[in-house]
């Protein structure tokens, strides 16, 4: 029997097929059915079908198995004890939908669970009740606009327009020091791991007591991290950024990292007409 307190995993060949995956994960592993049933809802479950050998994540207790199908548990109780932050509706537009994301919460899911993820909260609450797929995605220390898709076909053509850059992302930030004032935004076009990056930064906003600059950010390419990369590199790290930053105080930012996707704007695959969706004043970053 596993411990509980560390994480492990559990990896079943089913030789019977009256045998149940609940029965057989609470054999091995020693833990009630309930909790079994309570764990496969949060997407800790995975069933490898031999006629396919595609895994995927297993929700359902009454699910039939067949002889040689697999079944694997990735159990971490402290990612299973995790609460999700609700996301924040912005818009429904029947085939897809605009979310803010808040501290914490995350895009998608791993082996080890995905019931804090915005994908599973808006599918288990959004109503009418639809399946969501994950367009794009926001760091987990991020804030912001997000578009969960209802349809793969929508997801597909959404993708589409992130991949071909027609899809204007621009972002709220707050760094340490003072941001040079211009009319024009600062373009940062430097090579993010060997890859093509580029970024435009404009000051929207300076407190000299903290030496806080709020800027306004619009990304061309979609690198990973690419924002607090680029910001960084031109001396302003972001306000929080416990990755690539300075230490923080206490005080600064409430420790959390100072980024925020406020807005977005592109051509609607399902209408054809331009679409512009803005987070709320409340949830913008505030100096």
């Amino acid at each position: 029997m596993p411990e509980l307190t560390s994480p492990f995993e559990i990896h079943l060949t089913v030789d019977n097929a009256v045998s149940n995956a609940v029965s057989l994960l609470a054999e091995a592993t020693g833990l009630s059915k309930q909790h079994i049933k309570q764990v496969m809802q949060k997407g800790a479950v995975w069933l490898e079908e031999k006629k396919t050998g595609k895994p995927r994540r297993l929700r359902r207790a009454s699910k039939a198995l067949a002889v040689g199908d697999e079944l694997h548990l990735y159990y971490d109780a402290q990612v299973l004890a995790s609460v999700p932050i609700p996301p924040q509706l912005i818009a429904d537009q029947g085939e897809y939908s605009i979310w803010y994301k808040s501290y914490g919460l995350l895009s998608q899911g791993s082996k080890w669970g995905d019931h804090c993820t915005v994908q599973r909260w808006v599918e288990q609450n959004l109503t009418p009740q639809r399946p969501a797929f994950v367009v794009h995605r926001l760091d987990r220390a991020a804030t912001g606009l997000m578009i969960i898709a209802h349809q793969k076909r929508i997801a597909t053509e959404l993708a589409t327009l992130f991949a071909q850059r027609k899809m204007e992302k621009r972002y709220q930030v707050i760094v340490h020091g003072r941001f040079s004032e211009s009319t024009w935004p600062q373009k940062i076009d430097t090579d993010i791991e060997g890859c093509h990056a580029r970024s435009y930064a404009r000051l929207l906003k300076y407190d000299a007591g903290k030496n806080h600059s709020l800027l306004d950010v619009r990304i061309d390419t979609g690198r990973k991290h690419q924002i607090r990369k680029h910001l960084l590199s031109i001396g302003f790290p972001v306000v929080g950024d416990r990755l690539y930053g300075e230490e923080e105080q206490p005080e600064a930012g409430g420790g959390n990292l100072q980024l925020t996707a406020s807005s977005l704007l592109f051509v609607c695959p399902v209408t054809q007409q331009e679409k512009y969706f803005q987070l709320p004043e409340a949830l913008l970053l505030k100096l």
